[in-house]
């Protein structure tokens, strides 16, 4: 929503730019009403003390209403926070709010467990830090098949790019998937992983925006690999991360017994 004063402002713009536009094609082009020019504003002298004030108090910062109430009751006690909310936005110091963009969330993808390996995979990113503070992240590729663990890669920034390398490792080891489901990241909504999927005939399969649920699979994961991995050891540098996660990678597929899969391990289950 633009204020008055805003358009007031562009008004004044606008006439600079364009001296020749006339007067009333320049305030229907910003949808201002022509008696601003002939309306003069009489500030009534009670308003000049408190605007001097909010002046003082804000300077050159950016204060939000509440913030520059609490500086000024405290310089000048005999103001009343109604008056300094007033003159605070009639004089123009309210500070800018953007709108909120209008997203179009995705249908409903419920998910669905294959009858088969390499129908559907499922990515989802995950986080940590380092002893010395420096963060890093994992890409973790399940199978919804089986709950096989097919991947974890493990950098300390992953963009699509990255991402792209870690599938076509994965490819050659595991196979192509018919589909990929995954959130809604940049990393995934890029051209560049767009282009990927294309070209390699894989079908994306996009979950709605904040219903992680359906991609609970890999999210089931991602808790047993933080718990076992992630909170329970202290990591030096990134190798020091892929040696301890390979050996439970291979624990995880090979010998850890899952409920969902009437207590079979990944690679029986899948034998």
């Amino acid at each position: 929503m633009v204020t008055s004063y805003q358009k007031e402002q562009c008004l004044t713009f606008v006439q600079e730019v364009f001296p020749k536009l006339s007067y009333a094609k320049t305030c229907k082009l910003v949808s201002c009403s022509r008696t601003n020019k002939y309306y003069k504003k009489v500030m009534p002298e009670k308003d000049v003390v408190v605007k001097e004030a909010i002046s003082s108090v804000i300077g050159t910062s950016r204060l939000g209403r509440r913030k520059v109430i609490v500086k000024v009751q405290k310089k000048y006690p005999g103001i009343g926070a109604a008056k300094i909310r007033r003159v605070y936005e009639k004089e123009g110091f309210s500070l800018y709010k953007r709108m909120k963009k209008r997203r179009i969330d995705n249908p409903a993808n419920p998910i669905e467990v294959p009858l088969a390996a390499n129908v559907e995979w499922a990515m989802d990113f995950m986080s940590d830090s380092l002893a010395s503070g420096k963060k890093f992240r994992t890409l973790n590729i399940v199978d919804q098949y089986n709950r096989k663990c097919l991947e974890i890669g493990i950098n300390y920034s992953l963009p699509s790019r990255k991402v792209i390398e870690i599938l076509e490792r994965t490819i050659i080891e595991h196979g192509k998937p018919l589909g990929i489901r995954t959130d809604n990241g940049p990393e995934f909504t890029s051209c560049l992983f767009q282009i990927w999927l294309d070209k390699n005939d894989i079908e994306w399969i996009k979950i709605q925006k904040g219903k992680p649920q359906q991609n609970a699979i890999v999210e089931r994961f991602n808790r047993t690999y933080r718990e076992d991995i992630l909170d329970a050891n202290l990591f030096f540098s990134l190798d020091h991360v892929y040696e301890v996660t390979q050996p439970w990678k291979e624990d995880y597929n090979q010998e850890r017994p899952h409920e969902s899969l009437n207590y079979c391990t990944p690679n029986e289950y899948a034998a």
